[in-house]
């Protein structure tokens, strides 16, 4: 089935659709802004790049879509790599897959999530009490 009868079928009505506000969002697998569109769906589009976090809670996990497997075959048409050598190791990895002719579109949304992902992932540092100014904050 072609991309653009499929996304014709789903637009308007699937399992991942999400509608507040008057604002329609996407939770599907391979859509890297969340947003109810043709070019960022993963389910209509033939080649996909979904970015999620590592299961081990260091590092990214890139998936992108082969177009060669057939359509009873589902679970083998996805191709995973987690990377987890740091920010830009990650990012030039990432741009270099969307760069090379697979969805070059797609290249400031999947840098932007890699991002976003690895910054979740850093611990929070405790910040520093402040000393109070004063002799009233002082006096305890």
């Amino acid at each position: 089935m072609s991309a653009d009868l499929t996304w014709l079928l789903v637009k308007n009505n699937n399992s991942f659709l999400v509608k507040r506000n008057g604002v329609q969002f996407s939770s599907e697998a391979g859509n890297l802004l969340n947003k109810n569109s043709f070019k960022y769906s993963g389910i209509a589009n033939k080649k996909i790049i979904d970015i999620s976090a590592a299961p081990t809670g260091r590092g990214v996990v890139v998936a992108t879509k082969k177009s060669n497997v057939p359509a009873f075959k589902p679970s083998k048409g996805i191709h995973k790599v987690t990377l987890s050598k740091g920010v830009r190791k990650s990012a030039r990895s990432v741009a270099g897959l969307a760069r090379s002719g697979y969805r070059a579109d797609l290249r400031q949304a999947a840098l932007a999530r890699v991002a976003a992902v690895l910054k979740s992932q850093k611990p929070v540092k405790a910040a520093p009490k402040k000393a109070g100014k004063g002799i009233r904050a002082n006096k305890n």
